[in-house]
């Protein structure tokens, strides 16, 4: 009879750790379960990340070529800029050379005007002078 008790009680035991593992397998499938349909989102997740990465890389290189053409606009502008200012600066000049130069002849056709009224008819008239005794000299010698 020892001997009965001691196998029912190993039978016991058995039949609740084979329960226990039941029971185990069935908590196991169901996180497997879960895993796998995470496994399914988590594919999906990835996927959008790359197309994401992909469209941010294209992006980049866009904003890139932009950014190139942009600074190529710019430098033209800049150059161009500076000669116009180049090109302003020296007509500046021009115009102040020009300005001081009228400055100059007015004020001295002014100083002129003042002193030489007399003048301008007598070197008319010794002109009208000089041109007549040429003509009678050239009458004379033919």
């Amino acid at each position: 009879m020892f001997g009965l008790p001691l196998g029912l009680f190993v039978e016991g035991a058995v039949a609740i750790l084979l329960a226990l593992t039941i029971g185990y397998c069935i908590v196991l499938n169901q996180r497997l379960k879960r895993l796998h349909a995470d496994k399914d989102v988590m594919r999906q997740m990835v996927a959008d990340l790359v197309g994401a990465t992909n469209l941010a890389n294209q992006a980049i290189k866009e904003l890139k070529q932009t950014a190139v053409e942009a600074d190529l606009s710019l430098n033209a502008r800049l150059e161009e800029a500076e000669r116009f200012g180049i090109e302003l600066a020296n007509h500046v000049n021009a115009g102040t050379v020009l300005m001081e130069r009228i400055a100059k002849i007015t004020s001295v056709a002014r100083h002129s005007q003042a002193i030489e009224p007399v003048e301008q008819p007598n070197k008319v008239q010794s002109a009208l002078e000089q041109l007549s005794t040429r003509v009678r000299t050239r009458g004379v010698a033919a």
